[in-house]
């Protein structure tokens, strides 16, 4: 039974309510009446009261509250008493008749009635149906009424016949046959309401989420009931729209009919007559209709009278209700113009869309109501400006959810085990929040309880679930005894196809109603038995109905489409590619292009998975590969979307399609490009989004950022949400958000393991709300951040939540901000914060309210002084209070008496004062702070000044002072300083932007020896002149603990000095009146930077006569101040007086030529300089060295414009200096003739010196010129050229002997012409000992012509050639070039994959004389050339030493002859053969070869699919091989038994160094044979076992035996999952390895237990040179006791932390590490946590690393800060060659000199990290 409306729905009592006030007043002109017809209905005891009411109005309310009382059924005959004899108004007639019928009194009860009532009958009253022989006024009523009511009694049959429960038996008994057919227990829908007042002003606003619905912010949504609906809020003769939106499933269309029925059953009493139009057959109408047409052909013809009726309708519009269900399957577009200009009239034909708008805007039918359905997607313009009420429908709730299955399964016994079954399984409970669902749930359930009760596995996803139903289906009907699934479906094959094909087509035409010519018979037959396929009339006229045909949800139509898709021969790869596209269900509002495919790409997602596989093989009858071939491409097509920039809405529908794959990997991919953060902003989210969501989120292997911003959301969200374990930072912000939401949240919370931040702010919260809140958050572990800003927290628990956060050790920060806190809850928060031992500050100004706590560091150390020392790894922050004295107009006085507070209260540690700004803040530390300071590292004294007394007393903490914008003035100094000098613990002093000038500059100056505590000194913008750069550069002689001191008389003036540490010493005697002073940096120098200020030459003399005198000024920086040339060269003429500077530098200042020249010569002027560089003629560096030793010096000048026409003068220069040890003239214009100047000046003296001219113009002619001198020279040992787009060009020269002569081409785009000029330069250079040509166009005659023509004296030489053909030459080719060298040969190695072709040949004592030559030549004419080939090949590859072939392809003969003649070569010792591709019978024939290789040293078969088969014949082999030293057999299939097989052959090499077997599918028995031959091998010397598959167990054998190998060198592992175990076992061992150079041991899923005792160990081995302990949880606690060893590996190269886990605390120990690694060049610590302070740490350790080139920061969370601090610190990395850091902006790199920077960085930051970078040696 359908459930009645509830108790406040429209029924028979809301009706009579209704009607009552109309009819009190019409009966009380006619009580008699009244009380005469009441006594039929009434006992007469109930009427004797009545006498003495003697008001007309009483004694009528009296009687009807009477009537009433007696029952529906009595008052419903009273009402049709009233209708048959009264001359009712219209409207209160209808009304009546609506709920009590047409009446039909008995001819019993007329014959009873009283013929005297009837005389007393007033007037106006007679019976309706008395018989008279005249037509009365009355008679002429009842004419008019007869046809709407009887049209009226006719429709409410057919609606009851078509939705109601009042059918056929036949048609019942035929729906139980029907699985499908929605005859189910109908069970209330969670319906929410929405605020349509602002719809109108958003029409035009593009929307995130559903199209129809206001942003959830700016409405107030509320639960409703389906009677609530029909309440008017409109006019009375106003239409009334009413717009339901719910996604797919949701129970829309029932609900519909479920209204329809209630309806037709008398709920609906304000309803006379109700119409239901479905827009999947309104689709099917070409032909425009008028509004009777509308109703009366499409939905019921009245029997007689059609114009009567349809004038009562017109009539009477308020009471009908017209519903058009699934707006979003309507096929045609809808838009404004639908709408017709004026007013239509009834009879005018139109189109149904018209029809339609003109229904919704009252132009037709004024005043009726018009509900719509459509799902989320659709909702025209014209809608949004007249709907009245917008709903939305959720479905089912958790209540409704049990409800449903509890009356599903209401007939079995095992119904409590199915609800126990679904409430204990969230994702199940998830899918039955969507009706439709839960239905198909129900079903799978039930099949399922009924044979296995004991043991349920339910699908897992929505996909699984249809295929399931559809297998249920089938079985239903067809019985155990057709067999099992793959039988069925053979049964069944032909007609499922069908219906796919047909739901296919359906879609692709937009049509969603079938014809019976549309399908054919035994598809009809399969889904009509089954109940896939629902029929009904369809009317498309008035003429007679045609039978139509569904599918019973447009959510099947759609599974079959995409089933269709996956199993259909005809469909290929790139239509499927087509089809699937998450873009197309976004498009605008008014395209109509995949409306009807909103779960299409969900069940092709879910067709994808390895679960459905083989059903789909099943139904295709095609193989495994077929089907998978065409999963993977929509598990390819779905990783390419997430790569796009994809918004809220379509997250959700990629992770919807994700977790229908259920593909772990797909969605590990999916989660690492959505970028560690989703945002979600104005649209609903459901429980089942939810669980997609997790899915996707869990599945990822980083935190991630949830920000749900004003998103509706059930409560039932958040316990979707608590199974989230990847949520490092979770945000809400919604109105709605109150104090209900937050206590779901709480409970939720604790399965977040990972939450570091939580924000729940702009919400409704009270302190009630926070208080359960902050309760959850207290058991979170990790949480360093809660921000609850702006709710409605007035009056908090303050001690409650104070003492749950101090329980919080991680914690850092509450925000409380916006929340109206009242002022008693500012005190207590207050005075709680006092006595919270982790609170280290309180911010109280307006509406913020902020908490700051210590967060990890625990308990705060009581101490005001806080400094870097070298031996912590931590600083803790100190604990501050904040008090405010803001916008109090405090004067100079005022401000003076405010510093008095430093002095007289030791808890204030800074001041700060803005006049101008009306700032004023004081921060405060506790007294107690002060009790528990450190030990000093010094003694302290007192000195003179100082009482006895004061010996004792507790030191004062440093202090900041900062008076900013205060408009002080030289006369206010005196004041001022002497309240400073009163307090001489000032750390900090800051007077910026005051109006000091000059004169009070000096006179400060004079006062500063008073604060000896100072550290940092800032005047900026205080009025200075250049007298007073002078001044402050004098100090630096006068105040010699000045460290920088920085001074710009730029736009903006910057005066900022800092100071060093000093140490105080106090005299023990009383009568010593100085205070001494000591620095105690003095060994790290001092800086001088003056930047914008214009200087000439006068003052640059002046200034380094001042500078001359400082001591210990290490650095000099001139940037930007426009200096001449002749300032420039009075600066050079003293820097040998700066006896200790180490670095000059000159940026942002415009050279001439002369001016280079002149900064060159200073190599001349200064032995101590070691570097000149000038970059763009604008930027100059000078580095110098400590002493004059000899060291080498360089030169550089880049970009900087020089020509021919300065060579001369140029090389002038440096021949006094001797040439330098490196010149880099690199992007000049030198072109050609600037090449040979500066070749005919290096022709004259002897040098040894690296010269780069690289980007200088040079041509193919100055190439050849260059060759020549270099075939010339006895001083060139090395040239390298290439004219591509790299345009490299580097010299080497030496004037010692050096039998090196290396000539390399690259990229040359030589012509014939050039490569015949090119071998007669090389016939000269007969030195030549390596020669490497890279893609020059040289052709195989050339290359023949190059190798007649390479010849030398005596020795080796090695001949390698690059060009395209190589790859194309067969081997035989290949060699039969190579037997043409001149000289034997020593070495071939031919790799196609690079095409290079590669010689080593050794010159005799004695030359081939030229007649043996041509002989030669004469032999290799064709007809006689191949019969020589071999004899050749023998002769000339007797000495053949090494021979090196990759990817190649070896046929038959070519194997046959490196197996006859090749391999047996006596002095073959090293053999390599990998990547190749050869036949099985060549690779039996090859191996069995290897057995007459006797004094091969090197065998490599890496790459060549050897299989656990060929391993026996190779052991054969190495029987005959005593010397083998390395084997090589990476990347092979070599198994378990293959090792074994081959360890036992390396028992009996003794020699053995070197063991590659890395990437096999060796495991543990494998591993530990090997182990047991390693405890042999004494001279192993590098192992590689990386990517092999087994457990810790085998690694652990493994580790025992490597202890034995003493001489190991290289140990790789990686890729093996060896565990914290194995580590522990490793770390026991590597005592034992102290030969140990390199270690690879990335992604071995080593934890921090493994990890900490590795790092420990490590130290041990102090010749490491390479650690990769890449992609593994160590912990920091690893990280820092990794960092600690770090001093121990003074060879240390390169370190490989990536995915380590590596945070900011963690780098600072790093960087303290990496400053005492000499040798490092390599840092990797990509994709880890590193912040802003991470990158500063790094930056600061960067100077103190002089070989470092690459440093690798992607994919951490570094900023603006971190990017530029970078920067900057790289002007002092000489080497430094590659950094890329991890800020979000597009890669750019700037490849001079061979330096990369890449960083992605927000384009806020891109100038300040470019100019910072332009001030570094990065540019170079």
């Amino acid at each position: 039974m359908q459930p009645p409306f509830q108790n406040d729905d429209l029924d028979l009592e809301a009706a009579i309510a209704r009607a009552r006030p109309q009819l009190l007043e019409f009966l009380s002109h006619h009580p008699n009446w009244l009380l005469t017809t009441s006594r039929r209905f009434l006992p007469g005891m109930v009427l004797n009261g009545l006498d003495g009411i003697t008001d007309h109005k009483g004694k009528v309310s009296v009687l009807l509250d009477l009537l009433e009382k007696a029952g529906p059924a009595t008052w419903k005959q009273f009402a049709q008493s009233l209708c048959m004899e009264c001359n009712l108004p219209l409207d209160l007639e209808i009304l009546l008749l609506s709920f009590a019928g047409e009446g039909n009194l008995s001819q019993k009860q007329e014959a009873h009635t009283d013929v005297s009532a009837w005389s007393s009958v007033p007037k106006g009253f007679a019976q309706r149906r008395h018989c008279s022989n005249s037509v009365s006024h009355k008679d002429v009523k009842q004419q008019r009424l007869d046809s709407p009511v009887k049209y009226q009694h006719l429709l409410i049959d057919s609606v009851r016949q078509r939705y109601g429960s009042r059918r056929s038996a036949g048609a019942a008994a035929q729906e139980q046959t029907q699985p499908l057919a929605f005859n189910q227990a109908f069970v209330n829908l969670v319906i929410q309401q929405s605020k349509a007042s602002r719809l109108k002003e958003r029409t035009d606003k593009p929307r995130e989420g559903v199209a129809s619905a206001p942003k959830p912010e700016e409405c107030a949504d509320t639960a409703m009931k389906v009677s609530d609906l029909f309440r008017s809020v409109v006019p009375s003769g106003t239409t009334k729209v009413i717009f339901l939106f719910g996604k797919p499933g949701t129970g829309k269309t029932m609900l519909m009919h479920w209204i329809c029925q209630k309806w037709a059953e008398g709920a609906l009493p304000q309803f006379l007559f109700t119409f239901l139009f479905e827009f999947r057959q309104l689709n099917l109408l070409k032909r425009k209709l008028t509004l009777k047409e509308l109703l009366f052909d499409l939905f019921l013809q009245p029997e007689d009278s059609p114009d009567a009726v349809f004038q009562y309708l017109l009539e009477n519009a308020s009471h009908t209700l017209i519903i058009f269900d699934g707006l979003d399957e309507f096929a045609a577009n809808m838009d404004m113009s639908s709408s017709s200009k004026g007013r239509p009239t009834p009879t005018s034909p139109m189109s149904i869309s018209k029809l339609f708008a003109d229904l919704c805007h009252g132009k037709l039918l004024p005043g009726c109501t018009v509900l719509v359905t459509s799902r989320p997607k659709r909702l025209p313009d014209f809608l949004l400006n007249t709907v009245d009420l917008l709903a939305e429908i959720w479905g089912f709730d958790h209540e409704k959810v049990e409800e449903y299955v509890s009356r599903y399964f209401h007939r079995y016994s095992f119904k409590e085990q199915a609800i126990a079954h679904l409430k204990n399984n969230t994702k199940l409970l998830s899918m039955c929040l969507i009706p439709a669902l839960c239905y198909v749930v129900c079903i799978c359930l039930e099949y399922l309880l009924l044979k296995h009760q004991m043991s349920v596995e339910l699908p897992q996803t929505m996909t699984q679930f249809y295929i399931k139903m559809l297998l249920i289906f089938i079985n239903k009907q067809q019985g155990e005894h057709v067999g099992g699934e793959e039988a069925q479906l053979n049964c069944n094959r032909k007609a499922i196809l069908g219906l796919c094909d047909l739901a296919l087509k359906g879609l692709e035409d937009k049509k969603l109603v079938f014809y019976v010519g549309d399908i054919p018979e035994h598809v009809k037959e399969f889904a009509s038995l089954h109940g896939l396929l629902t029929v009904f009339e369809v009317k498309t006229n008035g003429s007679c109905p045609e039978t139509g045909y569904a599918f019973v949800h447009l959510s099947l139509q759609e599974f079959f489409a995409a089933l269709c898709l996956m199993v259909s021969k005809r469909v290929d790869k790139n239509y499927l590619k087509k089809k699937f596209s998450l873009k197309s269900k976004w498009t605008l509002k008014n395209e109509t292009k995949t409306e009807f495919m909103e779960s299409f790409h969900i069940f092709l997602s879910g067709l994808s998975s390895k679960e459905c596989r083989t059903f789909l093989m099943l139904l295709a009858e095609q193989d495994e590969a077929w089907v998978q071939d065409k999963q993977d491409t929509i598990l390819q097509s779905l990783k390419k979307l997430a790569a796009t920039h994809l918004t809220g809405p379509k997250v959700i529908e990629l992770c919807h399609c994700t977790f229908e794959t259920q593909d772990l990997k797909v969605a590990q991919h999916i989660a690492s490009l959505l970028n560690f953060k989703y945002e979600f902003k104005n649209f609903r989210l459901t429980p089942l989004d939810m669980s997609a969501l997790v899915f996707v989120i869990n599945s990822g292997q980083h935190l991630t950022y949830l920000d749900f911003a004003g998103c509706l959301m059930d409560i039932d969200c958040l316990e979707v949400l608590a199974g989230c374990e990847n949520v490092e930072h979770l945000s809400f912000r919604s109105r709605r958000c109150g104090d209900d939401f937050a206590a779901a949240l709480s409970k939720s919370l604790q399965g977040m393991g990972s939450l570091k931040k939580l924000e729940l702010t702009g919400g409704s919260m009270t302190a009630e709300g926070m208080t359960n809140l902050v309760q959850a958050s207290s058991q979170c572990l990790q949480l360093e951040e809660i921000n609850l800003q702006d709710n409605r927290i007035r009056d908090p628990e303050v001690k409650r939540v104070m003492d749950l956060f101090s329980r919080m050790e991680k914690l850092k920060k509450i925000d409380l901000s916006s929340n109206d806190l009242s002022l008693n809850a500012v005190l207590l928060l207050a005075k709680e914060v006092v006595m919270c031992q982790n609170a280290t500050e309180l911010h109280v100004r307006k509406d913020t309210v902020i908490i700051y706590f210590s967060g990890p560091s625990g308990k705060v150390p009581r101490s005001l002084h806080l400094r870097w020392e070298e031996k912590k790894e931590h600083v803790t922050p100190t604990r501050h209070v904040k008090l405010c004295l803001s916008q109090n107009h405090l004067s100079v006085n005022g401000i003076c008496s405010l510093l008095k507070s430093v002095n007289t209260c030791q808890k204030v540690v800074e001041v700060q004062v803005s006049h101008c700004c009306e700032t004023a803040v004081l921060r405060f530390t506790e007294d107690t702070e002060f009790s528990s300071l450190p030990p000093r590292e010094e003694p302290v004294f007192s000195t003179d000044d100082q009482q006895n007394g004061d010996e004792n007393q507790t030191p004062s903490a440093s202090k900041k002072i900062r008076l900013t914008d205060s408009r002080f003035q030289a006369s206010d100094l005196e004041k001022l300083c002497a309240v400073l000098k009163e307090c001489n613990s000032i750390s900090e002093l800051d007077l910026s932007y005051n109006h000091l000038g000059d004169e009070g500059l000096l006179q400060l100056f004079r006062f500063l020896p008073n604060l000896k505590m100072l550290r940092s000194l800032k005047l900026n913008d205080n009025q200075i002149s250049l007298n007073s750069v002078f001044f402050l550069a004098q100090s630096l002689s006068t105040l010699e603990h000045i460290k920088t001191m920085n001074l710009s008389l730029g736009h903006m003036q910057v005066v900022h000095l800092t100071f060093w540490e000093r140490i105080r010493v106090r005299s023990t005697s009383r009568w010593r009146s100085s205070f001494l002073v000591h620095p105690k940096h003095e060994a790290k120098g001092r800086c001088f930077r003056l930047k914008d200020c214009r200087v000439g030459p006068e003052d640059v003399t002046r200034l380094c006569h001042i500078l001359a005198q400082c001591p210990q000024l290490t650095e000099i920086d001139l940037s930007g101040n426009s200096l001449s040339d002749q300032s420039i060269e009075r600066l050079l003429s003293f820097l040998p007086y700066l006896c200790h500077l180490t670095l000059l530098s000159i940026r942002n200042t415009t050279f001439s030529p002369s001016c280079m020249v002149l900064l060159i010569n200073s190599v001349n002027l200064c032995e101590r300089i070691r570097m000149v560089e000038v970059r763009s003629s604008k930027n100059a560096f000078l580095h110098l060295g400590a002493s004059m030793r000899s060291q080498k010096t360089s030169c550089r000048l880049t970009d900087c414009a020089i020509g021919q026409g300065q060579i001369d003068e140029l090389c002038r220069v440096l021949e006094q200096h001797g040439w330098l040890a490196e010149v880099d003239l690199s992007r000049n214009q030198l072109g050609d003739e600037g090449l040979r100047c500066l070749l005919d000046h290096l022709h004259q003296v002897p040098v040894t010196c690296s010269l780069n001219l690289s980007h200088n113009r040079i041509s193919q002619d100055g190439v050849l010129h260059l060759i020549n001198a270099f075939a010339t020279s006895g001083n060139t040992t090395e040239v390298q050229v290439s004219l591509c787009s790299k345009a490299t060009l580097i010299i080497k020269l030496t004037s010692r002997d050096d039998p090196r002569k290396i000539l390399r081409l690259s990229e040359c785009n030589f012509q014939p012409e050039h490569l015949e000029k090119l071998c007669l330069l090389l016939e000269k250079c007969t030195g030549l000992t390596e020669y490497i040509s890279s893609n020059n166009n040289m052709t195989v005659q050339a290359a023949e012509r190059l190798l007649h023509s390479l010849r030398k004296n005596l020795g080796p030489l090695k001949i390698s050639i690059e060009e395209p053909w190589v790859g194309k030459e067969s081997i035989t080719n290949l060699l039969e070039l190579a037997v043409q060298a001149c000289g034997n040969i020593t070495e071939i190695t031919i790799c196609k994959e690079k095409t290079l072709f590669q010689l080593g040949v050794k010159f005799p004592h004695c030359l081939e004389k030229v007649e043996s030559v041509v002989s030669r030549l004469h032999l290799y004419k064709p007809g006689i050339k191949h019969a020589c080939f071999s004899q050749r090949v023998l002769e000339k590859c007797a000495q053949l030493q090494k021979l090196r072939w990759s990817h190649v392809e070896l046929h038959n003969d070519e194997a046959e002859m490196l197996v006859r003649i090749l391999l047996p070569l006596p002095e073959l010792k090293k053999f390599g053969l990998t990547s190749s591709s050869i036949m099985p019978t060549g690779i039996d024939y090859l191996i069995t070869g290897l057995q007459n290789c006797q004094a091969i040293e090197e065998l490599n078969l890496g790459y060549m699919e050897l299989s656990s088969a060929a391993i026996p014949k190779l052991v054969l082999g190495f029987r005959e091989m005593p010397s083998l030293k390395r084997l090589i057999l990476n990347h092979n299939n070599i198994s378990n038994d293959g090792c074994s097989r081959l360890t036992e052959a390396l028992r009996n090499m003794r020699y053995m160094e070197e063991i590659n077997l890395s990437h096999n599918n060796i495991g543990d028995p494998g591993l530990m044979n090997l182990a047991a031959v390693l405890l042999e091998m004494q001279n192993l010397k590098r192992i590689d076992l990386s990517g092999n598959s087994p457990s810790p167990a085998g690694g652990e054998k493994l580790m025992e035996a490597l202890a034995y190998c003493k001489h190991i060198e290289e140990l790789l592992l990686s890729r093996n999952v060896f565990g914290d175990r194995t580590a522990v076992k490793l770390a026991l061992c590597l005592p034992h390895m102290t030969n140990l150079r390199i270690l690879h041991l990335q992604n071995n899923n080593i934890g921090p237990a493994g990890g900490m005792e590795l790092a420990r160990a490590l130290v041990v081995c102090g010749l490491l040179e390479e650690i990769s302990l890449s992609e593994n949880d160590l912990g920091e606690e690893s990280i820092h006791a990794l960092s600690e060893g770090l001093p121990c590996f003074e060879q240390l190269r390169k370190i490989d932390l990536k995915l380590c886990g590596v945070t900011d605390d963690a780098s600072k120990s790093l960087s303290h590490g990496f400053r005492q690694c000499p040798s490092m060049e390599e840092i990797i610590l990509s994709w880890n946590a590193l912040g802003d302070g991470g990158a500063q740490e790094l930056a600061s350790a960067l100077p103190g690393m002089e070989k470092l080139k690459m440093l690798d920061l992607e994919k951490n969370r570094i900023g603006t800060r971190g990017a530029t601090k970078l920067a900057e610190e790289l002007a002092k990395c000489p080497e430094i060659q590659f950094i890329r850091s991890g800020l979000q902006m597009q890669i750019f790199p700037a490849p001079i000199r061979g330096r990369v920077w890449q960083q992605k960085a927000a384009s806020s930051c891109t100038e300040r990290c470019l100019d910072a970078l332009s001030s570094s040696q990065l540019s170079r």
